[in-house]
Formats: C-alpha cells, sequence, structure tokens
C-alpha cells in the first residue's frame, strides 16, 4: 500500500540518527569475534522450491547459486569460470561438447558427483512428467523437444557419460552460449530417496555447491547456508555461514541493518535518495525485465490485442521505474539489458532496427484511441481485470501505480482490482494459467537475447498466457538454424518486433538494486540476478 507522509517522515528520522552513527558504526559486522566468519543476509521473498529442475523464482534461484555447481559459474560481469567442469571441448562443426569433471567434487554426504549426475538431471529437467519451467534452455539437445512432447523417451536425449569424469552432449545445431546454461547436477538417489519430498526442505536434498542449506523448512521466513566440506575448493571458501531472512518491506530491513542484525539491506526509492552518499551505499545492475504477463488464453478482453497495445501505451514507464526503484531503467523490449549477440548489446542494437515502438511508449490519447477499437470489437462500455502480484512493498507500490494510471488514462472505462498475496500462492496459480493479468519479473537464464525471446514460443513453460504466434516462432527457429551471427542477430530482433507488435506482455522496467553493505564484507558477487557467497569474506584488507 501507499506510504503516508508520517511514514516516511519517520523513516528519515531513523535515517538522520542512523546517519549520525555511521562514522562509528559502518565498519562493524553484525557477526561477533566468536562468529566473525558469519553474515547475515536478507531476501524479499520466500523460497519457492529447492529443486533444481522445478525453480522459477529469484529467491530459489539465488540459494541455487550457493548451494549447487553446475558445469561452469558465470561471474560478475557474464565472465565464465570452470565449476565442476574443469575443461571442455567442443567439435569443429559445434554439435558435440565434451566435458572433463572434476575427480574430487563430492555431494554433501560425501558421494562423487559423476557424469551420470548431469545425464540424470538433463532427462529428469526434460521429462514432462517432472513439469519443468526450464526446459526451453536446452531445446538444441539432440532429441529434446520430442522428449518434451512425450514423443520420446527422455534416455534418448543426446547426452551421455562416457565414463564417470567424461560427459558429451551432442546438439542440433551450435549454440555459442552452451556454457553459460546453468545445468546443475542431480543426485538420483537423493530424488528416489526423497519422492515428493524432494526440494521441499532442507533436509530433502543433497547439495554439491559451497553452502548446504539448513533449516528451511518449505515455508518458514529464516534459514541458514552452512559450508559444505565436502566442496571441491572448500579451503578458499572463507565463509562458515550465512543466516538468511525474509523481510518484505524495506523501512525495516535498513532498520534492521542499522541496528546490527543484518550486513546487507535492500532500499526502496526513498532510501535511496537519502543514502546514496553514503560510504556503504552500492548499486548492482539485474539483467532481469519486469512486466505485465495478460493470459490470452483464458479472458476474451486480454486476447484482444488492441486491449494490451492500450494498457502498454497508457503506462509512463520512467515515472514507475523511478517511483519503486532509483537504480531502475525503462524497459521497451523484454530482452534483459544484459544480453549480447554477435558482440553487440542486443537492446542497443534492437532500438535502432525496431520499426514500431509506439506500443511502449507513453502516449495517453493513442492509448484512448486503441482501447475504444478494443471495446467496439467487444460490444462493451466499459471492462475490468484483476491485476495480481507479490505482497511486498515493492510488487504493491508497482500494482498501485498501474491501477491509477489506467483508471485516470482511461476515465473509468477500464477497472482494475489489485490483489497481492504471498510469492508463492502467486506463482502457482501462475503456473496453472489461473490469472487475468499478473505482474512478475524475469531474469535471464543466459547472456544472450534468446534466453528471454524463447519463454514466449508456443507451449513454452514460460509463456504463462499461452500466446502463440507462427511469425514469432518462425523468427526464433531461424535464428536457431542460423550459422551467420548477424543474421541470427536480425532473426532475434524480428521477434522482438512481433511481441513489441503484439504486445502478449508487456515490458516496464529493468531492475537495478541499491543495497547498503557494510564496508567489511569483500568479494561480494552479484550476477544473473543473484548473490554469490562462494568468495566472501569479512573483515579489513
Amino acid at each position: 500500500m501507499a506510504h503516508s507522509k508520517s511514514y516516511y517522515m519517520k523513516l528519515l528520522l531513523t535515517m538522520g540518527s542512523a546517519l549520525a552513527l555511521s562514522a562509528c558504526t559502518s565498519a562493524k559486522s553484525t557477526s561477533t569475534d566468536k562468529d566473525h566468519n558469519a553474515i547475515s543476509w536478507m531476501t524479499t521473498s520466500e523460497i519457492q522450491t529447492l529443486d533444481q529442475s522445478k525453480m522459477v523464482d529469484t529467491t530459489s534461484g539465488e540459494q541455487a547459486k550457493n548451494v549447487f555447481e553446475g558445469l561452469y559459474r558465470v561471474v560478475d560481469g557474464g565472465k565464465v569460470v570452470p565449476g565442476v567442469a574443469k575443461s571442455s571441448k567442443v567439435s569443429k562443426d559445434g554439435l558435440t561438447w565434451t566435458f572433463y569433471l572434476r575427480k574430487n567434487a563430492k555431494w554433501s554426504d560425501g558421494s562423487p558427483v559423476t557424469a551420470q549426475d548431469f545425464v540424470f538431471s538433463l532427462r529428469r529437467t526434460l521429462d514432462p512428467k517432472t513439469k519443468s519451467q526450464q526446459q526451453n534452455f536446452f531445446q538444441a539437445v539432440k532429441n529434446a523437444n520430442d522428449v518434451v512432447a512425450g514423443k520420446k523417451n527422455p534416455r534418448e536425449l543426446g547426452v551421455e557419460a562416457k565414463s564417470s569424469h567424461i560427459l558429451v552432449v551432442h546438439l542440433t545445431h551450435p549454440v555459442p552460449y552452451f556454457k553459460k546454461l546453468e545445468w546443475n547436477p542431480e543426485n538420483q538417489n537423493a530424488v528416489k530417496k526423497y519422492g515428493n519430498k524432494y526440494g521441499t526442505a532442507s533436509k530433502y536434498m543433497v547439495y554439491n555447491g559451497p553452502f548446504v542449506s539448513k533449516g528451511w523448512s518449505g515455508t518458514n521466513l529464516s534459514w541458514k547456508l552452512v559450508k559444505n566440506k565436502y566442496y571441491w575448493d572448500a579451503k578458499d571458501v572463507k565463509l562458515d555461514q550465512v543466516n538468511y531472512t525474509v523481510v518484505k518491506t524495506p523501512s525495516t530491513d535498513y532498520n534492521m541493518y542499522q541496528s546490527g542484525k543484518l550486513d546487507g539491506a535492500y532500499l526502496d526509492t526513498q532510501a535511496s535518495k537519502e543514502l546514496k552518499n553514503q560510504s556503504d551505499y552500492q548499486v548492482f545492475k539485474l539483467d532481469r525485465t519486469e512486466y505485465l504477463t495478460f493470459n490470452v488464453s483464458k479472458n476474451k478482453l486480454l486476447a484482444n490485442a488492441d486491449f494490451r497495445r492500450a494498457v502498454s501505451m497508457a503506462l509512463d514507464r520512467k515515472t514507475l521505474a523511478n517511483t519503486v526503484g532509483a537504480a531502475n531503467t525503462v524497459a521497451t523490449t523484454f530482452v534483459g539489458p544484459q544480453d549480447m549477440a554477435d558482440g553487440k548489446n542486443f537492446n542497443a542494437y534492437a532500438e535502432k532496427l525496431l520499426k514500431n515502438k509506439k506500443f511502449t511508449t507513453y502516449d495517453k490519447s493513442l492509448a484512448n484511441l486503441y482501447l475504444n477499437k478494443a471495446l467496439k470489437s467487444l460490444g462493451k462500455n466499459k471492462v475490468e481485470f484483476t491485476l495480481a502480484g507479490d505482497d511486498d512493498d515493492i510488487s504493491k507500490k508497482v500494482m498501485e501505480y498501474i491501477q491509477s494510471q489506467l483508471e485516470s488514462t482511461f476515465n473509468k472505462k477500464v477497472m482494475v482490482n489489485v490483489h497481492s498475496m504471498p510469492k508463492t500462492s502467486r506463482v502457482s496459480q501462475m503456473l496453472n494459467g489461473d490469472y487475468e493479468v499478473d505482474y512478475t519479473g524475469l531474469t535471464s537464464g543466459y547472456t544472450d537475447p534468446y534466453s528471454m525471446l524463447s519463454v514466449m514460443r508456443t507451449g513454452e513453460n514460460y509463456n504463462f498466457g499461452r500466446w502463440s504466434n507462427n511469425k514469432f516462432d518462425n523468427a526464433l527457429n531461424e535464428s536457431n538454424r542460423e550459422m551467420n551471427s548477424k543474421q541470427r542477430l536480425n532473426y532475434l530482433v524480428e521477434a522482438a518486433q512481433v511481441m513489441n507488435d503484439e504486445q502478449p506482455l508487456s515490458p516496464l522496467f529493468h531492475d537495478g538494486q541499491a543495497w547498503m553493505v557494510k564496508k567489511n564484507i569483500h568479494n561480494l558477487e552479484f550476477s544473473m540476478g543473484s548473490f554469490s557467497f562462494r568468495n566472501v569474506y569479512v573483515g579489513n584488507k
């Protein structure tokens, strides 16, 4: 809900008192001398699951970055560094990848991580029975589409364990970003042992990353990451523990930070403006897009493209982005702001080539024109829909802004009912198609525009509203077959143009997060929308 003036006065007074003490508090950690290798951290929403094949939310993804490790790791700046794979090679035609795994990589129960664990993981992820939301990442693997469609057995996937520590993957076409894919192994014995409970709590899981999860029951709002003694590079992991707390109100987490209960605190817009000159202040850019998804398959109003266009043009994205975060930037395409193709930043390149950008440009008069076209075709004088989102403060502000913009722009011809709920409930409903319009966000799975664009292909799991467009699908398919990198980029721009024209989803803004981080926290990595604590240490440099 919107905050009153008294709230902000109270927050500013709190900040003023805290800043006066900053000279003596900013260098301190929440950790005691006895527990100097532990830090306390926060996130804004609950964990959805620890099952690597079923994760869809940011909080679960951040846990995965710290408790699992794939073939490679993507670190700050998009650099790819070895993980479980110590090396790899690719055939001249780009269709066969061979990965050589570390022989000292182990699970948290002491058993070895093997090539078969990666084979099992990919088979399970692409098996339609798993109902994974990550299947689109691996469509280039031989027979992947037929396995997802239930036409072939997962054992027919183009992936094999040549030996315990040699993994081979066969592709249908070259994939220049293949090493960037987040492909974590899964322990078959654990999946079999825990059955339906697998990944639903800390104790129903084994881990192969620098930390293990402790104390997450499946619903609680606090848990711990504890150093994994079996991790192959445990000697270089300095932290013993990360204490996590879910805090949904930015003013609360800032107060916890000042009182010594947190080592890092996410800031809202007001706090960002007040604290941006402080030495603890840091900005982290995400390769992420916040957007509205329309359920075009179950709602006649939302299936109307002119109505979706009207909604998009009625939104002042610049004001919205600044309202909910000082570090946010306007989004006029769905693709993440850090995604690259042919050596070029995709959004910067597409901005010059897109022939029609009016549907993501704020224009009240044109929005009303398209609304009237939609109403006429629907035979209605006014319409209404429910806008659902999470129950944290930022999501509430976004939805309230959208509600206000649409109702004022369209002069009561459009009524918006806002429904806030816990993220776990909202995601579950969205996955089941049980929604009208949802405010949500997506972080790029790898820094290539195909990562984001491909989720809207016909039949994809992340295509929550079940939109389908042959021209869009064809452009993406051509980009997959195209060996010339420049022509491939043009096919991707063509797909982005179709999305801009049809507005099956409306991009709003790209996230930038402002945080206060204690000055004695070093080597904190932030990539792909998540923090990694693998190399963090506490102390003076």
